[in-house]
C-alpha cells in the first residue's frame, strides 16, 4: 500500500485544476437517479477540494455507449443532482476533448467545477488511446483516481492519462485497497467469507483465493444449490449451473487442503416460483417442483454462530432471491448479525457487490459496516490477487 501515490491534504490545490476520475455509473430511469449511493460517497471529497479553492474537473462514464452518443446515457441527470449538492458552481461540458475543452477548464475560477459528459461517448476511452489520454491530461494540473471500481480496466481516463500528469489515488480508492488487505494481508483471524450469487464459475478464482485466506467459507444464494446437489441433496426445480460438479469438487478439495471449513445451508425456504410465498423445508423434504429461494432458520443460526466465532467477515452476494421480500429474510439476518458484531465486538466487516448493497439498502444497516465497497468486479479481481492496471500506474517509481 505504501508504494502507491495517494493524494493527501499536504498537496496544495489552491488555484490548481484538479481532474478527478469518479465512478458515477448509477442506475437512471426516465432521467431519474434510482440509487445515488455512488454519488453520495464522493460528495465530501469534492466539497473538500472546493473548500481548498481547487478548480475541479470531473470525469465519469455511465453505462456502455460503446463510443457513441446515446442521450439516455448522458450525465445530465447527475449534473442536475450535483448542482444541488456541491458547494461550488458547476458547469456541464458536452463537446469534444480538444483545445475548446482545455479552454473551458482554464476558464474555471477556484471553487468552480466542470463536469465532462460521459467519457465513454468517445471510443478512444475504451481503447486506452494515447492521444486521447494526453488531451484529457491537458484539462488539469493534478489527476486523482477516485474510481477504484473502474481500475481493473485499461481505459484512457483511468490508465494512460497517468503518463502525462502528476497522478494520485484518492481517499476512497485507498480505503478500498486497505479493506482488501484486511482480508488478505493484515487479517485478524478467524476470517469468515460469506459468498452468494448465482454462479460458481464466475467466482471460482475468488473462491480459490479466499480458501487460502479464510478459516470459514459460507456458501449461500443459488450458488449453494450446486454444493447441495454435489452432496446428493435433491434440489428440485432450483437454479443450478450446468457442469459445476467439477468446480464444486475442486473447491471442496482445496478447502480440505487449506483447512478451511465450508458451510452450506442445512434448511431452506422454498416456493414453486420466484413470486410465491415461502414454505420452510428441511433438505430431505424438497420436492421436484420446489425452488430453493432463501436459507432457512437453522442455516441462519449456523451462520450467526460462525460470525460470532470470527474477527473478520467478508460478505459478497445475497443469501436468497431478495427481490421478493418473502425471500430477503436470510440476507437481512446476515446483515443484522454482522452489524451487531461490528458495533459490539469490533468485528472487521467488509461488504462488497452491488446486489448485496441493493438488498440491504434503506435498512440503515449499510452505515455500520467497517467498509462497504461498491466496486464489484475490481474488488473481486483484487481479492484474486490480480494487480489492477489503474492501480499499477499509481505506484511510486
Amino acid at each position: 500500500m505504501s508504494d502507491l501515490k495517494i493524494f493527501s491534504k499536504d498537496i496544495p490545490v489552491n488555484g490548481k485544476r484538479v481532474i478527478v476520475r469518479l465512478d458515477l455509473n448509477v442506475p437512471i430511469n426516465n432521467l431519474k437517479i434510482d440509487d445515488d449511493t455512488r454519488i453520495k460517497i464522493i460528495e465530501p471529497f469534492i466539497n473538500k477540494l472546493i473548500e481548498n479553492k481547487a478548480k475541479v474537473i470531473l470525469l465519469s462514464h455511465l453505462g456502455r455507449p460503446k463510443g457513441k452518443v446515446i442521450s439516455g446515457l448522458s450525465l445530465k441527470p447527475i449534473f442536475n443532482y450535483l448542482e444541488k449538492k456541491l458547494n461550488g458552481k458547476i458547469y456541464f461540458y458536452q463537446e469534444k476533448i480538444d483545445d475548446k475543452a482545455v479552454g473551458a477548464s482554464n476558464k474555471l475560477k477556484p471553487t468552480e467545477v466542470l463536469l465532462i459528459e460521459n467519457i465513454r461517448f468517445f471510443k478512444e476511452e475504451e481503447n486506452d488511446d494515447e492521444n486521447f489520454a494526453k488531451n484529457l491530461s491537458k484539462l488539469g494540473d493534478i489527476y486523482i483516481n477516485e474510481a477504484f471500481s473502474c481500475s481493473h480496466r485499461k481505459q484512457a481516463s483511468v490508465h494512460k492519462i497517468t503518463k502525462f500528469i502528476d497522478s494520485y489515488g484518492g481517499p476512497l480508492l485507498e480505503k478500498e485497497i486497505q479493506s482488501i488487505n484486511l482480508i488478505i494481508k493484515n487479517k485478524k483471524k478467524p476470517v469468515t467469507c460469506i459468498i452468494g450469487g448465482s454462479k460458481v464459475s464466475t467466482k471460482i478464482n475468488v473462491l480459490s483465493s479466499l480458501l487460502k485466506n479464510a478459516n470459514n467459507l459460507v456458501i449461500v444464494g443459488a450458488m449453494a444449490n450446486n454444493f447441495l446437489k454435489f452432496k446428493g441433496v435433491n434440489v428440485g426445480a432450483s437454479l443450478i449451473e450446468k457442469g459445476a460438479e467439477n468446480i464444486v469438487k475442486d473447491i471442496n478439495m482445496l478447502a480440505e487442503k487449506n483447512k478451511c471449513n465450508i458451510v452450506i445451508p442445512v434448511d431452506c425456504n422454498t416456493s414453486s416460483g420466484v413470486n410465491g410465498s415461502p414454505v420452510h423445508k428441511s433438505l430431505k423434504d424438497i420436492d421436484s417442483e420446489d425452488m430453493i429461494l432463501d436459507i432457512g432458520k437453522s442455516t441462519m443460526d449456523l451462520i450467526n454462530k460462525t460470525i460470532d466465532g470470527s474477527n473478520t467477515v467478508f460478505w459478497n452476494g445475497p443469501a436468497g432471491y431478495y427481490e421478493n421480500k418473502n425471500f430477503s429474510t436470510g440476507t437481512l439476518s446476515i446483515a443484522k448479525k454482522i452489524t451487531e458484531n461490528t458495533k459490539s465486538k469490533s468485528l472487521i466487516s467488509i461488504v462488497g457487490g452491488g446486489d448485496t448493497i441493493a438488498a440491504i439498502k434503506n435498512t440503515g444497516l449499510e452505515n455500520v459496516f467497517t467498509h462497504l465497497s461498491t466496486a464489484g468486479g475490481a474488488f473481486l479481481e483484487c481479492l484474486e490477487g490480480k494487480e489492477l492496471p489503474g492501480i499499477k500506474v499509481l505506484k511510486k517509481n
